[in-house]
């Protein structure tokens, strides 16, 4: 059944090598050895899996994938340090302030990739991040 799927993330790229130099070289992701695709490469990121594929496709204006990390502050003056800049956001149920949105008290920011996909890194509270592990298992 679908529901009991492994899933995970797929992102385009209009400029596949752009793309894995940022993966590669911004976010530090090391492409997994032996999934060899002549369109895309995959990457290990924790116990998931994402897949970078060469396209032309239109991007969405939405978050296409989130990072949950320990301390947002730390991870983005890291990515800061490496160029990555972050998108400020003012609309109803979204409010940032240097890149950092608060909300029930898990803080987020979002930038892009070299793409235009829209990437999220967020700190959940600590029921938050025990409420995504219970759903992971």
């Amino acid at each position: 059944m679908i529901k009991n799927a492994f899933a995970y993330p797929t992102l385009p790229a209009s400029d596949l090598a752009r793309a894995r130099t940022f993966y590669e070289q911004t976010l530090e992701l090391e492409p997994v050895e032996g999934a060899d695709d002549p369109d895309g490469v995959y990457y290990q990121l924790g116990t998931q899996i994402l897949f970078l594929y060469q396209t032309e496709a239109p991007r969405g204006g939405n978050t296409a994938l989130s990072f949950v990390v320990d301390d947002l502050d730390a991870e983005m003056k890291d990515l800061r340090s490496r160029g990555v800049s972050f998108e400020d956001y003012d609309m109803p149920g979204l409010k940032t302030e240097n890149g950092v949105a608060e909300f029930d008290g898990m803080k987020a920011a979002w930038f892009k990739d070299t793409e235009g996909n829209i990437l999220n890194i967020g700190q959940p509270t600590e029921e938050q991040l025990r409420m995504l592990r219970d759903r992971l298992r």
